[in-house]
């Protein structure tokens, strides 16, 4: 009887025991966890998702490994990447310096034909394993002069990225919307289509008629700058149909870039409408201003990306 009550009592410590090790294990796995959250970058700000276009790194080094260490460093964690980048780090022959664009671009075809997708595949882990989305892409692959085969490559190695929608600056070509949009409904893939200070309320119309998967990639600063107006009215008819939207300062009149607040872009009226209105395509940050001495592309970014969450609040 004695052995027994020992027993218990023993198995009751061991008990008691194990319990305490399992809770003080499953606090330290939590807070590990809550760590390596926190450690990870986050602009999603009241519903809106903040990203940013690589190309504002342009006066930076430019290998993907760089541009997701400017990503963490600036807070954001969803981009639009630029294709340079990528097909460098995929492996793309390089054009020569002496080498004409009409000699090169048969061998960059001829490499995007036969490219193996899993370096896109590749990136996509880096990026996300580092809490870094990738919404879209923006190959040079998407021209009135590039192959079918090109374009497929784009689409593909889009899709590998984990992408939403591929961008391209919007032709003045009907032809190709068209054959984009063909080929973007082959693929489920959306293009959005990037204008500059041509834009007017009805310059995406005939694009947006020739297939579902053409989109709107809106610049709102050169569409503030081109027409002299606030780009809100057009987001509000057209918001279904933006795949996502470049934010950057602007003078009316065709006027220069601007350190955010000191244009004439109605940024914080947009962000405004994105948040009450819960639109989920993402709000880009392209750096186009001049840098400031003693500054450079991470820093100016860091200050886009806190005038955006303070127009957000």
């Amino acid at each position: 009887m004695k052995k027994n009550t020992l027993s218990r009592r023993r198995f009751i410590g061991i008990s008691a025991v194990a319990t305490a090790s399992a809770l003080f294990l499953s606090k330290a796995s939590f807070a590990a966890s809550a760590l390596m959250a926190a450690l990870k970058p986050n602009s999603k700000i009241n519903g809106v998702q903040i990203g940013v276009i690589t190309y504002s790194f342009r006066s930076m080094p430019g290998t993907v490994e760089d541009l997701l260490k400017y990503c963490i460093e600036c807070d954001i964690n969803a981009i639009e990447l630029m294709g340079e980048a990528a097909e460098a780090y995929a492996g793309a022959p390089k054009r020569e310096s002496a080498e004409s664009w009409d000699d090169f671009r048969p061998k960059l075809a001829a490499w995007r034909s036969s490219a193996s997708m899993d370096k896109f595949k590749e990136i996509r882990k880096m990026f996300n394993d580092a809490g870094v989305s990738i919404y879209a892409w923006k190959p040079n692959a998407l021209g009135a002069k590039n192959t079918d085969a090109e374009i497929d490559y784009a689409f593909n190695a889009g899709k590998m990225l984990g992408v939403t929608h591929l961008t391209v600056e919007l032709p003045n070509d009907d032809a190709l919307t068209q054959r984009l949009g063909d080929m973007a409904a082959k693929h489920k893939l959306m293009v959005g289509y990037h204008a500059h200070t041509q834009a007017t309320p009805t310059l995406w119309d005939k694009a947006l008629s020739q297939s579902k998967y053409n989109g709107i990639n809106l610049d709102i600063g050169h569409y503030s700058s081109g027409t002299s107006s606030s780009p809100v009215p057009f987001i509000e008819k057209y918001h279904d149909r933006i795949t996502s939207m470049h934010i950057k300062d602007r003078k009316f009149n065709n006027g220069p870039n601007a350190p955010w607040g000191q244009g004439d872009t109605p940024i914080k009226d947009v962000m405004q409408l994105m948040k009450t209105s819960k639109y989920k395509f993402p709000a880009t940050i392209e750096l186009e201003y001049n840098i400031p001495a003693g500054s450079d592309a991470v820093k100016e970014v860091k200050i886009c990306r806190a005038y955006l969450a303070d127009a957000l609040k």
